[in-house]
């Protein structure tokens, strides 16, 4: 202990001299004889780092049990880092890198290990991190969503195709389907061609989950438009539940039943109505319920939209207008009229949401809330987007595709997870935490080390991201 005390002293001794000197030379100038710096010159900076931003990264991917997964791969770690701090190409993540103070790895070396990061199994060590993070077991929730990604290119390869497209573009795309728990936190990802189906992608991405996780049922959230007769049926056979957005083509009994005892009253806001739909003999399913719940702003909206439509329509069929496609316009011998009947309908069930699913005894509030989370996932495809860059506009063979998504997908967790214990969106605190730096100093035979002070906030998002202990 007398050592270490004397060493202090000695610091402390040397910066008061240093600070001695600055005092007594200022102002004084002094001669450029291309000399060492003078004993009151400013001292020498050794480093600089994101110490805050790193650390705090760094942190995130082991407590997700990523650096695990990936076996300790440094490679990918900085590949990583790099895509949360400032996406940019592979080649110039060196930059943003170094820009933090984190040695980067050699440009061939980071060539010579993206193969690997482009195989099945890799992306499947990072999902079983993942989902152990996780802590899934059979009654978790899973939600199921795709995106697209485009490519800049004229032709197709059989893996970048034109196909359907929510941004309507015609160029060739990939299909990603993303995986995440009832938080949004991310489980699997999945690419497909560009021109595959989006309800061809879902069984398969979670069989494959689930049979890497040795998983005998989870409950599968999509959107209607992700599930087809034929999926459903398949979701079925494989003894899965679901919760699933079911279409209204008709106007449900329940909901009719209910106007008629209740004539020329207003639809309460959030009322739920059940409907038991059990199977028949024949019927290779579960007995499945459908709810339908009412929202009165859902049906401001409905109404609005059908009022311009039959507006539209209506000016069309005066002549007025030119014929357009119109679902309230019928055309019949070539005579154009006003469709009154699907009007009638339309305006009936506006308003009406319907939530299929075969958890019968499952409350209806439990159900829909379950639906409402999809908008987690979509979060997340736009944090992908955005936030992370996902899409790979430097790469055009699928094997270097694969290796970047597996990235964004190790990124995304890290993301969602800094978002979750901090409360602050992974933007705000990257683009904080930055700032804050740790510099390392030359005072004559000693090395020191500063840092700036951390403002309350940001040192509160610290404090709760060092809370966890990493994986072990």
């Amino acid at each position: 202990m007398e050592h270490i005390g004397s060493a202090h002293d000695e610091v402390e001794l040397e910066l008061l001299k240093t600070v001695a000197r600055q005092r007594l030379a200022a102002g004084q100038a002094e001669l450029d004889l291309g000399l060492e710096p003078a004993a009151g010159g400013p001292l020498p900076i050794l480093g600089s780092r994101m110490a805050t931003l790193v650390g705090a990264l760094e942190h995130g991917y082991r407590v997700l049990g990523l650096e695990q997964a990936a076996g300790g791969d440094e490679v990918f770690a900085q590949l990583v880092l790099a895509r949360i701090i400032e996406p940019t190409s592979k080649l110039d993540s060196a930059r943003v890198l170094a820009e933090a103070g984190v040695a980067p790895c050699a440009y061939r070396t980071l060539k010579r290990r993206l193969p690997t990061y482009a195989e099945i199994a890799w992306r499947q060590q990072l999902s079983a991190a993942l989902a152990a993070h996780a802590g899934l077991g059979p009654a978790s929730l899973v939600l199921y969503d795709v995106s697209t990604l485009y490519f800049e290119t004229d032709e197709g390869d059989g893996f970048r195709e034109p196909g359907f497209s929510k941004e309507r573009r015609l160029d060739p795309q990939i299909t990603i389907g993303l995986l995440t728990d009832g938080t949004g936190f991310p489980l699997a990802v999945e690419a497909f061609e560009g021109n595959r189906a989006e309800t061809a992608t879902m069984l398969p991405t979670i069989r494959a989950f689930m049979t890497a996780h040795r998983l005998t049922d989870v409950t599968i959230v999509a959107d209607a438009g992700m599930v087809s007769a034929s999926n459903q049926r398949a979701i079925e056979a494989e003894g899965l539940s679901f919760i699933l957005g079911a279409r209204i083509p008709d106007v449900p009994y329940v909901v009719r039943a209910w106007r008629d005892e209740h004539p020329g009253r207003p639809i309460p806001d959030g009322l739920a109505l059940t409907q038991p739909w059990p199977a028949g003999s024949t019927d290779q399913r579960r007995d499945q319920v459908i709810h339908y719940q009412y929202r009165a702003d859902r049906a401001r909206r409905s109404l609005r939209g059908i009022d311009e439509q039959v507006g539209k329509a209506q000016r069309a069929v005066e002549g007025k207008t030119p014929v357009k496609r119109n679902r309230f316009i019928t055309i019949s011998g070539g005579t154009k009229s006003v469709n009154r009947t699907l009007e009638t309908k339309a305006r009936t069930v506006a308003g009406w949401k319907g939530y299929v699913t075969n958890l019968v005894d499952a409350d209806p509030a439990f159900v829909i809330g379950a639906y409402h989370q999809l908008w987690q996932i979509e979060k997340s495809f736009r944090m992908s987007k955005s936030d992370l860059a996902a899409r790979p506009i430097f790469h055009h063979k699928r094997e270097s595709i694969e290796a970047h998504l597996a990235v964004v997908f190790a990124a995304l967790a890290v993301s969602r997870w800094i978002e979750h214990e901090t409360g602050w969106s992974i933007k705000r605190f990257v683009r904080t935490a930055r700032r804050y730096r740790e510099v390392t100093i030359q005072a004559g035979d000693h090395t020191l080390t500063a840092a700036d002070p951390l403002p309350g906030d940001l040192a509160n998002a610290i404090r709760a991201i060092k809370a966890q202990a990493p994986a072990h």
